[in-house]
């Protein structure tokens, strides 16, 4: 995994990592992770939510799109705080595999419920280069 962090002043503002499209990539994310809120100083409650808000996105981009998948964490403003914006890039959605049928709801589905409970405010952007969902969670 290959990640590239950029600094504006005394605080690290910009965190790049490339998501491999493969079963341990999620976990493997959440180690650094770990890391990179450490060294940020984040609090145990937002590294909790965050970590959660990380792996939701991103097993949405492996399960549901197109490879190449990148998560980036930057700090933006929200409502006069601070806080840390998660963004997950993909190529976009693909075709299920069978043809066209749905997943289980039972077993899928809550993952964007999930970030939007966890966040101050979330959303997506489509681009010429596929789909960014993005979530905004308030830094201690």
């Amino acid at each position: 995994m290959t990640a590239q962090l950029n600094t504006v002043g005394p605080a690290p503002v910009d965190h790049v990592c490339p998501v491999p499209h493969s079963s341990g990539a999620v976990a493997a994310v959440r180690g650094r992770l770990r890391t990179v809120f450490a060294e940020w100083g984040l609090s145990p409650d937002v590294t909790m939510d965050a970590l959660v808000v990380v792996s939701e996105l991103l097993t949405n981009a492996l399960v549901h799109a197109l490879p190449p998948a990148t998560l980036r964490l930057s700090w933006v403003r929200v409502d006069e705080r601070r806080a840390l914006r998660v963004e997950v890039s993909d190529a976009g959605p693909s075709l299920p595999a069978d043809g066209g049928t749905s997943p289980d709801p039972d077993e899928h589905g809550r993952g964007i419920a999930i970030v939007t409970a966890l966040s101050a405010r979330c959303g997506i952007r489509i681009h010429p280069g596929g789909i960014t969902r993005w979530a905004d969670l308030h830094a201690a």
